[in-house]
């Protein structure tokens, strides 16, 4: 799924592009991937986009929830509808926004309020928030137990963080993925914290560097261990791993990340 450095640099991309410019129309292709809580008359002119400033403050807040598989692409209209295409909006400048999902998962919401979007008032702080000291990262830390990449992924501890950056960070900060957060040293923590923050940085620099206008498109190779199931650790040089559970892959170097695999070999 898009994660915060893939967000980052969507929101920048986006911003000077939409701000200040009127939607002209707005076409739903999959009802399934939109909840409008507006109304129940969609096509009423009150209760969509059609006519509203983007960043204009009127009331009216269209919300992306891309999931697993959802992606935005912007730049000039195509002449035909992809295959799970599933919303465009018409831009006054002669663009167009339009949000593609090939699994289905993703939502769009069209609210009032922010809290009206389920999950989001759970939501913890943004995960490169400046205000975010590592006194309350290890403070937010502590109120969670479990393997310490499961509190990463968790958005109620930080927002932003998923499956991939959670791989990076643990590499980074040398800490085995399923070890227990109350097995943690102080070190430990403030290396996971130091960690978490140089890596999501240095992410949005690459991607900044490398995604250009193609913002529907997830750049990934540069990963170190994400993804690189057998390969070489570019730290140590040892083999990385792939653990599947539930459908969701970890990465992580054995060598580098050294842990006691126990129960179905998946926990430590």
């Amino acid at each position: 799924m898009p994660e915060l450095p893939d967000l980052e640099v969507i929101r920048a991309y986006l911003a000077p592009r939409l701000a200040a410019v009127q939607i002209a129309s707005a076409a739903v292709l999959r009802p399934l991937i939109v909840r409008n809580f507006f109304g129940d008359a969609c096509d009423a002119p009150a209760r969509q986009p059609r006519g509203h400033v983007v960043a204009e403050e009127d009331g009216m807040i269209l919300v992306y929830h891309p999931m697993l598989m959802g992606r935005l692409r912007y730049g000039t209209p195509l002449k035909k509808p992809r295959t799970r295409d599933a919303f465009v909006l018409a831009l006054a400048d002669g663009m167009e926004l339009r949000y593609h999902d090939a699994k289905d998962m993703g939502k769009i919401y069209l609210v009032a309020d922010l809290s009206q979007v389920p999950g989001f008032a759970s939501l913890g702080p943004e995960s490169d928030d400046p205000a975010l000291t590592p006194e309350l990262f290890a403070e937010r830390l502590r109120r969670h137990n479990g393997e310490v990449k499961g509190i990463l992924t968790n958005q109620e501890f930080f927002a932003g963080i998923g499956n991939a950056y959670a791989d990076e960070i643990l590499w980074c900060a040398q800490i085995y993925p399923f070890r227990r957060r109350a097995s943690l040293s102080a070190d430990e923590i403030a290396r996971l914290y130091g960690c978490m923050r140089n890596v999501l940085a240095k992410a949005i620099e690459v991607l900044r560097e490398r995604v250009g206008d193609s913002i529907d498109v997830e750049v990934r190779d540069f990963l170190a261990v994400h993804g690189k199931a057998d390969g070489e650790c570019p730290r140590c040089g040892g083999r990385i791993s792939e653990i599947t559970y539930e459908r969701i892959a970890t990465n992580f170097c054995r060598t580098c990340q050294p842990g006691l695999m126990v129960a179905k070999g998946r926990r430590l």
